[in-house]
């Protein structure tokens, strides 16, 4: 026998931290939300339609979890910060409203550009920083996960716009990791394949696309909210307190060819 002491596993648990969430009205970010409420934060779940996210709060109160809900548009970038200001500060961010308008490079419309820059560059940029700001300001060491995707590591076809969006946000994420990791707050990116989710649904009805998409996914099916929860709180945690500038990528293998 040895008086050597055994390690510890750092705890996944998230008592007293605070969580805010955006477009978690729906998807990823709903699944998000549910994630960390189960692991004991208090969760704060932003979109722009209220009725969603007072719903989707008032659930998983309903479970006994905490959550309330912040109805704003993450692309007010002046909106968003004030409001984030008049609030006490969280310590776990999870960045994830964002779209995507598919389209051959050659048909690509200006106003679909903005739209998704606008929306999956500028507003999770500005959010970021008022979040970031805010743990600064109190001094709390915190965790952001920016929700990027697989295709912020690979290209795609008719998906220029979205690629591009996505590898711009792992860039800016491994800046701000640098910047920020004096403070104590860390910054990872999530990077899920296809995951089965309203936004995608339209796209996967094609069957054609489907099979495409599940001849790239090795593991050789869809990917589910659920696949992404235990990331997020790994991601969120102290079990993960010696990660940041780093991406994890949760995509059935599309990226390991």
């Amino acid at each position: 026998m040895t008086d050597k002491p055994l390690p510890s596993t750092p705890s996944f648990r998230l008592e007293g931290r605070r969580a805010l969430v955006t477009g978690a009205g729906r998807g990823i970010g709903h699944a998000a939300s549910v994630a960390l409420a189960e692991a004991r934060a208090h969760v704060t779940l932003c979109a722009r339609t209220a009725s969603e996210v007072e719903e989707a709060a008032a659930a998983i109160r309903g479970r006994g979890f905490d959550a309330d809900a912040l109805a704003l548009d993450v692309t007010d970038v002046d909106a968003f910060r004030t409001a984030i200001e008049a609030r006490e500060p969280y310590g776990i961010f999870v960045n994830n409203a964002g779209t995507n308008r598919p389209n051959p490079f050659l048909e690509v419309p200006a106003e679909d550009f903005d739209a998704v820059m606008n929306l999956n560059i500028r507003a999770a940029y500005f959010a970021a920083q008022s979040v970031a700001r805010c743990m600064v300001e109190s001094s709390l060491r915190g965790s952001i996960i920016n929700m990027s995707s697989q295709m912020g590591h690979v290209g795609g076809p008719n998906r220029t716009l979205y690629c591009a969006s996505k590898w711009a946000m792992e860039g800016f994420s491994k800046a701000m990791a640098l910047d920020l990791a004096p403070h104590g707050i860390r910054v990872n990116t999530l990077c899920p394949t296809f995951i089965e989710t309203p936004m995608t649904r339209p796209f996967l009805e094609n069957e054609e696309f489907k099979q495409s998409v599940l001849s790239k996914i090795k593991i050789g099916r869809l990917g589910t909210v659920e696949d992404l929860m235990g990331a997020i709180v790994f991601l969120a945690s102290d079990a993960s307190s010696l990660m940041t500038g780093s991406s994890l990528v949760v995509d059935g293998g599309w990226t390991a060819e």
